[in-house]
């Protein structure tokens, strides 16, 4: 059983502000039944819920693809800085989250879901999902950075970096490959080679592309297409 506000924030129409209003001027029907309480508890599988006459669906699962600014930490709920959930000005559900992480000062995609299973996918190290990364550092790249990149690069004392994929742009930006997920992890590949990120931005996470059309902060939900690409990456290997 779930509220009727939660029920209709969850499927997309609005703030729990907007949907309370929505229920308040009588444009909602359960059962074929005007209600005006938002508390109202529904079922959320075989009731069905009608906004202006036409059929209300629910979905279990959100898919959302933000272009996250900088500036906003990659995490559910701090007390102290902005994460990427305050990006979001409609109802998302709270068991959603981030799928990997960002640094605070970097850009670009991230996927925001609630579906556990899609992420451990997407994020396990034996998946080897590939994450391509824009990169401008502070000078330029040299030929015997990219062949140390490509071959794979001791960080510290400790971690070496598997080989990436680096193409380069210009003297100083290159995309850069990776399906490691370590911390801090182009940052410190570039510190080993000599050189220092100034600007990183994710472009792609697996199949998902970040659509160009969103500025910094906006997001949409992904399409049918995008979800059936990340869900059957495997099969399509």
């Amino acid at each position: 059983m779930m509220r009727l506000d939660k029920f209709l924030a969850h499927a997309g129409l609005g703030t729990r502000k907007e949907v309370k209003q929505l229920i308040r001027s009588k444009r909602i029907k359960v059962n074929g039944q005007l209600v005006r309480n938002d508390d109202l508890k529904i079922d959320e599988t075989n009731d069905v819920v009608l906004l202006d006459d036409e059929a209300v669906s629910y979905e279990k699962y959100i898919y959302m693809m933000l272009n996250k600014p900088a500036g906003v930490i990659s995490a559910t709920f701090d007390e102290k800085q902005a994460t990427v959930m305050d990006c979001f000005d409609q109802y998302i559900p709270m068991d959603a989250f981030p799928v990997g992480r960002l640094d605070i000062d970097t850009e670009g995609l991230l996927l925001i879901t609630n579906d556990g299973a899609l992420a451990h996918e997407l994020l396990a190290p034996k998946k080897h999902v590939d994450k391509i990364y824009y990169v401008k550092v502070a000078k330029a790249i040299t030929q015997a950075a990219i062949e140390a990149l490509e071959a794979g690069i001791q960080i510290n004392e400790e971690e070496c970096c598997e080989p990436a994929a680096v193409r380069q742009i210009s003297d100083d930006e290159m995309e850069l490959t990776i399906h490691e997920g370590k911390f801090h992890q182009i940052k410190r590949m570039m510190h080993a080679v000599g050189n220092e990120v100034v600007y990183l931005k994710r472009l792609q996470m697996g199949s998902l592309k970040l659509d160009e059309s969103l500025a910094c902060g906006e997001y949409r939900p992904l399409s049918e297409a995008e979800i059936h690409a990340l869900k059957n990456r495997e099969a399509d290997l």
